[in-house]
């Protein structure tokens, strides 16, 4: 008798699973029960595999499951614009993970009128702080000096670099935010700083706790320490330094000053107006911490990925090299510093920083958008609270737009000896929740890589050149390696 019953409910359960619950939605890969399509992303990882042939298999727009929500992944640029552009509102919400507690807070975890805000607030502060105009080029430029006066100082010898850019970026970072660089004598806190945030990155990137990540409640289900008990301790020390880092410049900034120096500043001046209007809860002193949080996260781990991926790949293709050097020999011709003016008069350069972010490609999954409203996608019905997903990575690797995609040839990115421009090239993005950061990170690869490469011979050191192999890890991690330096021009 019990097994008469269980066939029919297990032939219910499958045509659940396998038609009923998918009958509206685009084509996709048949998801399995309760994990969906997920497992596809670990063979092999980092996922490029996986969207590329089901992009293939479908067309530009199909349906991929994260255990039970579906998303609708879309692989195409002039659906993404349709999309993400010019209908940019209704898919201007994320799915939220939240900080464990059900809060939400900063401009990574909040939708609606607070994401607006602060959004808004954020953009119009980096921009009035110089984002874009010489007063931020300046302080990049000083902080590439002083990265100079050390790795002078190690001519010839083994150096960590990737270990010394993560200083100097974050530098930058902390300049936006406080006004205050890492100097020497604060090395230890620059390290503890890295270490947590370090561990928060590394732990997400373990398979199990990405899975968490992405699809909060598994965590219920899947055995030993969830993703919020492993990452508790290190983002409560994150808060606590900021906290501490914003009690000092809440004592030493003057209020009747109209002019900020820094974001925090400019935040504490626009919390005590709202405050004595009786809003105590917009610019609150939680939503300040997790602020520096997210913008000290992503501007540290991307910029410093991608700096890592592209001197690994300078390291990789000498004859990059060679045209590389001889653009700046024929344009710059001497050991001094290079600015965004020197841009325009180096194509080939500014290619190398094409081609490094789309083949780097650090984000194998882009932002979990959902579905304000009933809409439609590519002609297709989509319901709201849809999840959907302008998947960039597949877009970068798509080898109708960019042929033989994981070669490395900046040329692809020159015409006529000029630098052309390719729409398809998106690696921040596009729509609403674009990249806060994204001209300051463009400012910042662009100045490292030109001063560095202008400046430095850069050798493989020991341990060899620095491995390409994506995958090992979920995410895109930065290159480890050592160099050796020596310098192009005597002074």
């Amino acid at each position: 008798m019990i097994i008469i019953l269980t066939f029919p409910l297990i032939a219910l359960f499958l045509f659940h699973e396998l038609f009923w619950k998918r009958r509206k939605l685009p084509p996709g890969p048949i998801p399995l029960p309760i994990v969906g399509n997920l497992l596809s992303l670990a063979l092999p990882k980092p996922g490029y595999e996986a969207f590329r042939k089901w992009s293939n298999e479908y067309g530009p727009v199909f349906t991929f499951w994260l255990a039970t929500k579906p998303f609708i992944i879309i692989t195409s640029f002039d659906i993404m614009k349709e999309t993400f552009v010019k209908d940019g509102d209704t898919y201007s919400d994320k799915q939220l993970n939240g900080d464990g507690h059900g809060s939400f807070y900063g401009v990574l975890d909040t939708n609606g009128e607070m994401w607006r805000e602060h959004r808004r607030f954020t953009l119009t502060q980096l921009r009035d702080l110089g984002l874009g105009k010489d007063l931020m080029q300046q302080k990049i430029l000083l902080e590439i000096e002083e990265l100079h006066s050390f790795l002078d100082e190690h001519i010839g010898e083994n150096i960590d670099l990737p270990k010394v850019l993560d200083r100097s970026v974050g530098n930058i970072i902390n300049l936006t935010l406080f006004n205050k660089r890492f100097s020497t004598k604060e090395r230890d806190e620059f390290i503890y700083l890295k270490t947590l945030v370090d561990g928060m990155f590394n732990t997400v990137a373990e398979f199990r706790f990405f899975i968490q990540h992405l699809i909060p409640w598994t965590s219920k289900i899947i055995p030993g320490p969830t993703l919020h008990e492993k990452t508790k301790e290190w983002r409560n020390l994150l808060d606590e330094f900021f906290k501490k880092q914003i009690e000092e410049h809440r004592k030493e900034i003057s209020f009747d000053d109209v002019e900020s120096l820094d974001y925090v500043e400019s935040f504490l001046k626009e919390q005590k107006r709202r405050e004595e209007d009786g809003d105590k809860d917009t610019f609150c002193n939680q939503q300040l911490m997790a602020m520096c949080f997210d913008l000290f996260m992503a501007g540290l781990m991307t910029t410093t990925t991608t700096l890592t991926w592209g001197i690994a790949y300078y390291l990789h293709n000498k004859d990059v090299q060679q045209e590389i050097k001889k653009e700046l020999d024929q344009v710059i011709g001497s050991s001094r510093l290079i600015s965004t003016a020197d841009k325009n008069n180096l194509p080939f350069l500014s290619a190398f920083l094409n081609e490094t972010q789309r083949c780097a490609n650090i984000i194998p999954l882009n932002l979990l958008h959902v579905a304000k409203k009933d809409t439609k996608i590519g002609g297709m019905e989509v319901k709201k609270g849809t999840g959907v997903i302008a998947q960039i990575s597949t877009l970068m690797f798509d080898d109708k737009v960019f042929p033989d995609p994981q070669r490395f040839n900046p040329d692809r990115f020159i015409e006529n000896g000029k630098l052309k421009k390719v729409d398809e090239l998106i690696p921040f993005s596009i729509g609403k929740r674009q990249c806060l950061g994204e001209s300051l990170a463009r400012m910042e690869l662009f100045s490292f890589f030109a001063n560095l490469f202008n400046r430095y011979e850069i050798e493989a050191g020991n341990g060899g050149l620095p491995s390409m192999d994506k995958s090992n890890d979920n995410f895109v991690m930065p290159r480890k390696f050592n160099v050796v330096l020596r310098k192009r021009y005597e002074e």
